[in-house]
């Protein structure tokens, strides 16, 4: 591995380089085989972001209001919120005592990318997804 003159820069006797080249083999031999690892792709304009491993870990809650009255839902039900997002109700069902105008709600993630509404902490919770 090493030209004559590096040989001689070094101080190498021709044994010791044997042995060291000896060794070097031997080390590679041995090492475990080198896992390849796919580059990834870097972001870019018109290139989609992977999905996270675990989709909603690191979400935070949405805290907004309904652009209009609630009075209960049902799968189906669509909720449109004052930031322009549209949440559909994917289980659950509840009829409210009293209709709220423009409630506040809270939507707030769950695990494997789960979106639960809340209208009310004292209410159970609405199954949704987001469709806007």
């Amino acid at each position: 591995r090493l030209d004559p003159q590096a040989l001689a820069d070094v101080g190498l006797t021709p044994a010791q380089l044997q042995a060291l080249n000896r060794l070097l083999r031997q080390a590679q031999a041995d090492a475990p085989a080198p896992v390849a690892v796919a580059a990834a792709p870097a972001a870019g304009r018109g290139v989609p972001t992977p999905a996270p491993m675990f989709p909603g870990l690191d979400d935070g809650p949405i805290n907004a209001k309904v652009t209009g009255q609630v009075d209960g839902w049902a799968p189906g039900t669509v909720f449109t919120l004052d930031n322009g997002q549209q949440w559909q109700v994917l289980k659950g069902e509840m009829k409210l005592k009293t209709a709220r105008s423009n409630p506040g709600i809270v939507v707030v993630p769950g695990i494997a990318g789960r979106w639960f509404l809340q209208v009310d902490e004292d209410l159970p919770k609405a199954r949704v997804f987001r469709i806007r």
